[in-house]
Formats: C-alpha cells, structure tokens, sequence
C-alpha cells in the first residue's frame, strides 16, 4: 500500500509572527533564515499579505514590495509562495475597487507570488469572485479560504430573528453551509479550498465533520487552517489528519502553538506514528529552528511569553518520555474513537509537557478571536473604562446577531468589538444602546461589506444608518488618494513607481508617512553629496527637555489627529488627540486641568506605550 503523505503550509513568516508577535519580524532576521528555508520542502510558504503589507511600512519602516522579492529570490521556486487577501478588503480594512486588487495582484504575481488565499469577512461569494477570476487569469492559484464561525450562545431567538426563523434554536452555520461555500469557490475556479478558523473555534469532532465533508463534496486539494488559542488546535489537526486533509497549516517550534498554528514538530510525531509522510524536509527544518530561536529573542518586546519558552525539541533526535510518548498513543487511540474529551486532555497534556500555552479560557467560553478580545482590552484601557470589560464581553453576541451574524475575522471582529464597548458605554451613561456608533459598524449594518449570513432587521437598519435599504459599496465612490509633488524634497512625486501608487491606493495614511521618509532620504542623499558649504549652513534646531507634566500613551499607536494646540485651556477629560491602535482609533483625554504647553507629536507619528505626548505648563 502507497504510503499516504502530507503536505504543508508553513505560517510562520506571516500568520505565525502575526499571531505572536504582532507582525515585528524584520527583514534582516528573515533574511537569517531564508537560506535553510530553500531546502525545507514545504509545499507552500505563506509569506505575505494578511498584515504584513501594514506593519512592515508601519512598524518598520520596510517595503512590503521589498520583503516578497527577497524571499522569492532566496526561494527560487523550490516552494510555492502564498498571501492571504481579504477578498474585496485585500491587505486592508475597507473595500476597494476592482482595479486596486487586479493592480496587487499582478504585482504580487510579478514578484514571485504563486498562490493567493482569499476570504470575505462575511462568507460572501460575491466578495471573493472577482479576486479567484483575477488570481486565475495571471496564472496563479486561488486557494477559496471559507470563514468557520460559530452560532451564538442562546435559547430563542427574539424580534426579527423570531420572524425569519421561528423562535426556537435555528443553527446557521452547519457544515453544509460550510460545504456549499467551498463548492460555490471550486466552481468558480478555486484550485485550493481551505476551512478558515481563524479564532480556533473549530472542535475535534466538527473538523472531523466538515473535513470529512469537504473531501467527498470537492475535487481539489483541501487545506485545514487553525488556532491553539482556546486549545483545540494540535487535537484539531490530528483529527483533520484522520479525516484526509490534504494540506495542513503550521508553524515551526517557537513560532508555534498559543495564538498561533501548532507546531510542524508535534504534527510530526502524531503523523509518524500513523505511518503518514509530512512532505517536508525535517533536517532543515531543524536548521530554520536553531535559527528561529534567536529571532524569537528578538522580539522580546512583542512577546507577551518572553519569559516562558517551550522546551527545546527536535523530534528526529529526542527520545520522548515513555509517559509522554503514551499520551500521543492516547490522543490517537481517542480521536480514532471519537472520544473528544480524551482526545483533548492527551493534547492538553502534550502541550503542558512542552511548556506551550495553556488554552486561553476567555476567548474559549467567548468563542471569540483572540486578537478581538485584545482589541478590546486596549480599547478600554485607552477609555479609562476597563471596569466594563466583562458587560462589552457579553453584549458580542446581540451586537453580532443585530448586525446580520457575521463571522468574526479581520475587519468584522474589530468593527462587532468596538461596537461592543460603545453599547456597554452606552449604558453606563444611561443612553439608549447604539446611541454612538462607528462609521464602519454604520457601514456594516448598511451593507457596505456584503452580504451578510442573515438579513438585518430592516428596521435596525434605518436605525443606525437612516435608511430601512441595503446599500451595498459604491466603487464609484472611491477616489485614487493624491500623489503630490513634494517641494521640501526636491519637487518630486510622493509616489514614484506603479508598488508605491498601489500602497498609497491600499493605505492611504501609513504609505504617505512610509513613502515621505523615502523621499527625505534620497533628498537627503542628494544634498549630502553638495558642496560641504552648502551642507553646513543648515541649522539643527535644538530640541527644549520636558520640565512639566505629561501626557502619555497607554500603548503604541499612530497619531491620527491632534485636537489641541500651544496655548490652549483643557479641562481633565478633555480630548487631546485622536490615535490608532490595535487597528482602531481611540481619544486619548486629558489627564490633567491646565494649559497645554507643547503637543510632542505629530499627526501620523507611531508612538511607543508611555511616549509623551502633549506637556502642559
């Protein structure tokens, strides 16, 4: 009998530093690694898109552009290269037009990428038709990513979903809704199909349902993709395993487990002992190891398990414990028999004994992406409102199901959880629920980003947006961001080439501050290389120290807006200025009754957590 094998998708240069790490993997520890990655098998590599296309021009001053030619030069065809788009939202946050996707997706095509993984926040076909036809035409792989999500925790259903489906429990998201997402994909022309849960929600027994399912239902490849933030990844995977998946998601040892995919090491071992091949070349996956532990040291400052590492492993070398070894024996025996608490508990025990992350109770009970339940603490935090924290919890789900029940991903779960905080702020106040909300949940209720999996009630809708009518975007409406000339640089265009036109197209504010610091240096250069005269009759001017109190940032962030000036009179409360964090705008209010002094800022400027921000006199 032919031995089965497996292929897979190594995360770990994009959903696995993401996931951990807050996207903060240079490009010179990438560049560490690259040479071992070459020989390392992995039938995909996912390396872009998600949110490295932000943070890399955000956080680290890099090109994106830059980060995919260098790997695919580095990789030379040896594995294929893939990005995740969010479908019609692609590497951002709102809808584009479709010649910004045709724009990246040529691009990303010309720079060494091979398969492009596209989703939509709200499992709306629609949302994803043109990006699979786009992908095909220039000669790519689609990779049809369906969103697994679950139905919320409750007894009847009121109101308007009493009228469309009776007021007793009516589940939405079953695995044929799952199923007939991914058969629509395939014959649109997806030539991959991956179950997406993105928050690890997926239990041992629904993927051995849905995988089960998707192999009899399509004929291309099928991809598992999940989490171990609520700890039912590693058990997950091996149940996916049993059940003929044919790609599997993972990352390598320390950029694994936790909020991220498991670890390509425990799979290993699970797949040895069910005599399945893992196509991928374990010896050099050991070399990417050694060298991905000093590129975890790295980045210390991100990672919030800086002092708790996993114990060292390498699965081709090290004798396991017999009590160990017994419980991947256990967890087999258990998923085979389709007991899943056994199952769970011999996972949760293999995890312990390396040292990974337990499962995080939270966003478990929750059933919740850990990056929203994040999200949201940071939001509070920057309200001054963390008290309200478990009332924002509860209030996800009627938020969720008065918005159409959409899934919780990237950008719904953001715009559902800080409408979540506003509603809990809503009534400490004592104001009616939704008396202030978001321009992207007014978006979303008018149905800007899709379709979602259930109408909203009509009447909701004229509600928050004015208007009982689903209106969906208007591309019309988009308008291409200027390309000014810059005159303190020279008189020349901020963006110089079809890659910076497209990062400008795709986000607007990080690529005009990226693409300025561009322009400065190449100015800079220019006037380095004048007469020295010239050169020294510039003045640095001299910067005054803080001597008075100030405020500072709760967390890192960019400046969006600055509400005040020298000079000005504030009461304590009073908004000084508006900045980004976590991917959402917060006020930032005065601490202090005074004059302002100096604002230290400048709008656009990313500041570290307790940066000073505004002194007063």
């Amino acid at each position: 009998m032919e031995t089965r094998k497996l292929k897979i998708r190594d995360l770990t240069l994009r959903d696995g530093q993401q996931s951990l790490f807050a996207t903060r993997l240079s490009q010179a520890e990438i560049d560490k690694l690259l040479p071992h990655y070459e020989n390392a098998g992995f039938y995909i590599m996912e390396v872009w898109g998600g949110a490295v296309p932000d943070s890399v021009m955000r956080y680290l001053d890099e090109s994106p552009w830059n980060r995919l030619r260098s790997i695919s030069a580095k990789m030379k065809g040896k594995s294929l290269l893939s990005a995740l788009s969010r479908g019609r939202n692609l590497f951002g946050y709102v809808p584009y037009p479709d010649y910004v996707l045709k724009g990246f997706y040529e691009e990303a095509d010309r720079n060494g990428l091979n398969v492009m993984r596209i989703f939509d926040a709200l499992n709306d076909i629609d949302n994803v038709k043109e990006s699979i036809k786009m992908i095909n035409n220039i000669g790519g792989i689609a990779d049809g990513a369906v969103c697994y999500t679950v139905d919320p925790k409750t007894e009847e259903k009121k109101g308007f979903f009493g009228k469309l489906f009776g007021k007793k429990p009516q589940l939405i998201f079953t695995d044929e809704y799952f199923v007939n997402k991914a058969v629509e994909m395939e014959r649109l022309g997806a030539g991959i199909i991956t179950l997406k849960d993105m928050a690890g929600l997926v239990t041992p027994s629904r993927a051995a349902s849905i995988i089960s399912k998707l192999k009899a239902a399509v004929k291309v490849p099928v991809d598992f993709h999940t989490h171990c933030t609520p700890g039912y990844g590693l058990a997950s995977s091996l149940m996916a395993i049993l059940n003929g998946v044919d790609i599997l998601d993972t990352n390598i040892w320390w950029f694994g487990g936790g909020s991220a995919a498991p670890a390509i090491e425990l799979i290993y071992v699970f797949a040895k002992k069910l005599g399945v091949e893992i196509e991928a070349n374990m010896e050099a996956v050991g070399a990417i190891r050694k060298q991905l532990l000093e590129a975890r040291r790295s980045l210390a400052d991100y990672d919030l398990n800086k002092n708790n590492f996993p114990r060292e492993f390498d699965p081709l070398k090290d004798t396991l414990p017999a009590d160990v070894d017994a419980l991947f024996d256990k967890a087999i025996a258990a998923a085979k028999a389709g007991d899943e608490a056994t199952l769970l508990d011999a996972c949760h025990a293999i995890e312990a004994y390396f040292g990974f992350p337990k499962p995080n109770e939270i966003v478990k009970n929750a059933e919740v992406p850990g990056g929203m339940y994040s999200n949201m603490v940071a939001q509070l935090k920057a309200l001054q409102a963390e008290d309200l924290l478990n009332d924002s919890m509860a209030l996800i789900p009627m938020v969720r199901r008065d918005a159409g029940l959409v899934p919780l991903v990237t950008p719904t779960s953001q715009i559902v959880g800080a409408q979540a905080v506003n509603v809990a702020l809503d009534r400490k106040k004592g104001k009616p629920d939704y008396s202030n909300c978001s321009n992207q949940f007014i978006s979303l209720v008018k149905g800007e980003y899709g379709h979602t999996p259930v109408p909203v009630d009509p009447e909701f809708r004229r509600k928050i947006t004015g208007d009982a009518t689903e209106k969906p975007y208007d591309v019309s409406t988009y308008k291409t961001p200027d390309n000014p000339v810059l005159a303190e640089f020279g008189g020349v265009k901020l963006a110089q080439n079809t890659e910076e036109e497209l990062l400008l197209a795709l986000l607007p504010t990080v690529a005009n501050g990226f693409l300025k610091r561009r322009r400065k240096e190449e100015f800079d250069a220019a006037q380095a290389a004048a007469p020295a005269a010239e050169v020294a009759a510039e003045e640095t001017a001299k910067v005054e120290p803080i001597t008075g109190p100030t405020q500072n940032a709760p967390m890192g962030g960019r400046v969006v807006e600055i509400k005040v000036k020298a000079g000005d009179k504030v009461t304590k409360g009073s908004v000084l200025l508006v900045y980004e964090a976590m991917k959402m705008e917060n006020d930032i209010q005065s601490e202090f009754a005074g004059t302002v002094k100096r604002v230290l800022v400048t709008t656009d400027q990313v500041v570290s957590t307790n940066e000073p921000l505004v002194e007063f006199e």
